[in-house]
């Protein structure tokens, strides 16, 4: 199988950098380049009722910050000799995964995951688990540290 870009969705947290490491390593081996992506959550809509506004500038700083933080992690990419790309996106995790990956016609999606367990996990589902199901490739999760 030959593989040429390696989706790495990340979260600034050590997990994900895991994950991001692992994508870098298989990169190397495979000569590929990795695709980085960052879904951040997109802001409360106004709450008038309530009395609270969302200031009219916030979507764009929160878009502005997570493509500024993804930006300098794809700098560790790069400086490892691999083809980085960044993609921020408020949509929900799995969505803006799995589209990113057909879009790029992505061989391999490598991910962290903090173990959810019990009923957190019976409830929530994890963003690893579900996109394992609905990915249009395969998935590698890079398991946390215990």
């Amino acid at each position: 199988m030959k593989v040429e870009t390696i989706i790495v969705p990340i979260d600034f947290s050590a997990h994900s950098e895991r994950a991001m490491q692992t994508g870098i390593a298989l990169a190397k081996v495979f000569e590929a380049r990795v695709a980085l992506i960052h879904c951040y959550p997109p802001p409360l809509p106004s709450m008038a009722p309530a009395g609270l506004d969302i200031p009219a500038g916030y979507a764009g700083e929160v878009r502005h910050a997570a493509l500024a933080h993804s930006n300098a992690w794809a700098e560790k990419v790069k400086a490892a000799g691999i083809e980085a790309l960044v993609r921020v996106t408020s949509d929900p995790a799995v969505t803006g995964i799995c589209e990113l990956a057909t879009e790029l016609s992505a061989e391999l999606i490598v991910m962290g995951t903090q173990g959810l367990s019990g009923l957190k996990h019976v409830l929530l589902g994890s963003v690893a688990e579900r996109t394992i199901r609905q990915a249009p490739c395969p998935v590698l999760v890079v398991k946390a540290d215990s």
